[in-house]
């Protein structure tokens, strides 16, 4: 065991840190994706053959058969890893940076591979046995990569048996309030919500209209569903019976700086705007256009009980959801019933807020924001995708609309829950001051600010909610 050997193990080493909690933990977030289960499964054995490797080379030579034994690891290791490649690749799309790592953890793997082989080749040429070989810091860092890799091959096992747990609802079952065969356009199709949406109505024998920006994307949804990138690939004497408008660039990815805070209402601003201008030349005019909003309208507020009827405060969440809904009503004007659908904070497992959340919960680190009596408005995903099919299919159902369950909570009682589901202590509380000096307004608003808002609209035109209660979400997403 060479040096050079030992350094480019090393820098292996580094890379599959980096890969395994920056990409799987932290940016992909793997543990809690059910459609990521097979790839957690070749990620724990892997981490067990490391395991196993950094002990062997770390304090023994193995001889004789015994060093054939290790090649059939280091052969095992490979074929493992060929079938994650394919997995990553039919299950999701890989940022640029992990499939660079995996490129250079490939190149950097395969030099390994050739200073130990010969190292191998020399120990299988000795007589049977086992020496005991210590290398002073260098067995002492062997065995510590060795518990952490066992530890990662642990949480990934541990998480496919909790993924076998969570089940996901039938998609189609979702939408069984619209009835008929509706041709239904949705922008923003391969995001959280528009995702779910349209495979719910293509399961349920509905046409869907898919708008996508990046192509790449065009995978996450299920047939049937019709592609486009542009609503002028829509005919004029094309029918639609309903428009679902969801597109926008994500409002909690990123800090506001003025550019960001100009990207998020630019892009609703745009996208809902062709939606007018395409209702406008279209023969057919639709029968309703749903056009996204949230909850963020009312502005920040205390204690008080928001429906429909509120008014708003000052602030740029409730700017930017203004000016999304005034983009929309134009398309009052043709004719059309407009709905903005003022939606909450969305929990599910496969994106929204609450993904950020659950590693540092898993791990014991969670705990509320500030002083945690800030509201939360929310609504599971499944819910939501229900409460769109029910407004299409209520036609006295028009203007602001909330999306939220019946039953909001702050911000120390769904950290206590979420805490609760999972196991695990909430304690560990984030100072205010401290958010603010790091995020500024989007910490004010998003994180320490908040909205006690009610679904009145949706309660009173006899809308039920599957999930009334924060408990009950957090039963059926995790």
């Amino acid at each position: 065991m060479t040096p050079l050997l030992w350094i480019l193990i090393a820098v292996q080493i580094v890379m599959g840190v980096f890969d395994t909690f920056y990409h799987h933990e932290f940016t992909e977030r793997l543990a809690w994706r059910v459609s990521q289960r097979f790839e957690l499964k070749l990620h724990g054995v892997r981490n067990m053959l490391y395991a196993l490797l950094f002990l062997v080379l770390g304090w023994l030579e193995v001889h004789g058969a015994l060093a054939l034994l290790i090649v059939a690891v280091l052969v095992a290791e490979i074929v493992i890893t060929l079938m994650d490649f394919v997995e990553e690749d039919l299950s999701r799309k890989l940022p640029p940076s992990e499939r660079i790592n995996h490129t250079l953890l490939a190149i950097n793997y395969g030099a390994i591979l050739v200073l130990l082989l010969p190292v191998l080749i020399d120990w299988a040429m000795q007589p049977f046995g086992v020496t005991i070989v210590h290398q002073g810091l260098l067995s002492i860092a062997a065995t510590a990569c060795a518990v952490g890799a066992a530890l990662c091959g642990v949480r990934d096992f541990a998480a496919v048996r909790r993924l076998g747990r969570m089940k996901c609802a039938p998609a189609a079952g979702l939408v069984e309030k619209l009835p008929g065969h509706k041709t239904v356009l949705i922008s923003g199709a391969t995001g959280f919500i528009g995702s779910r949406l349209a495979a719910s109505l293509g399961g349920a024998g509905h046409h869907v209209i898919a708008l996508i920006r990046n192509p790449a994307k065009a995978d996450l949804l299920p047939p049937p569903v019709t592609l486009i990138t542009s609503l002028d690939q829509l005919a004029s004497d094309m029918r639609i019976d309903a428009i679902v408008n969801l597109a926008g660039e994500p409002i909690g990815n990123g800090l506001w700086t003025e550019a960001k805070r100009a990207e998020i209402l630019k892009s609703r601003i745009d996208m809902t705007g062709e939606v007018v201008k395409l209702i406008a030349r279209l023969d057919h005019k639709p029968d309703v256009l749903v056009s996204g909003s949230a909850i963020g309208w009312y502005g920040l507020w205390a204690d008080q009980v928001l429906t429909e009827s509120a008014k708003s405060h000052a602030c740029f969440s409730h700017e930017l959801c203004a000016a999304w809904e005034q983009a929309a009503r134009p398309a009052e004007e043709l004719g059309v019933r407009v709905v903005y659908l003022r939606i909450g904070l969305v929990l599910g497992t496969e994106g929204g807020f609450i993904t950020r959340m659950l590693t540092p919960f898993e791990f014991g680190l969670g705990g509320p924001l500030g002083t945690g009596r800030q509201w939360m408005s929310w609504i599971e995903r499944d819910d939501l995708i229900r409460l769109i099919a029910y407004v299409i299919a209520t036609p006295d159902l028009t203007g602001p609309v909330n999306a939220t369950a019946p039953i909001p909570v702050t911000n120390a009682k769904f950290t206590e829950e979420l805490g609760r589901r999972l196991h695990r202590p909430a304690v560990f509380r984030i100072p205010g001051g401290l958010l603010r000096r790091i995020g500024g307004g989007f910490a004010d608003e998003l994180l320490l600010g908040g909205q006690r808002v009610l679904p009145n609209k949706a309660l009173s035109r006899g809308f039920v909610f599957r999930h009334e209660t924060l408990r009950s979400a957090f039963e059926a997403i995790l």
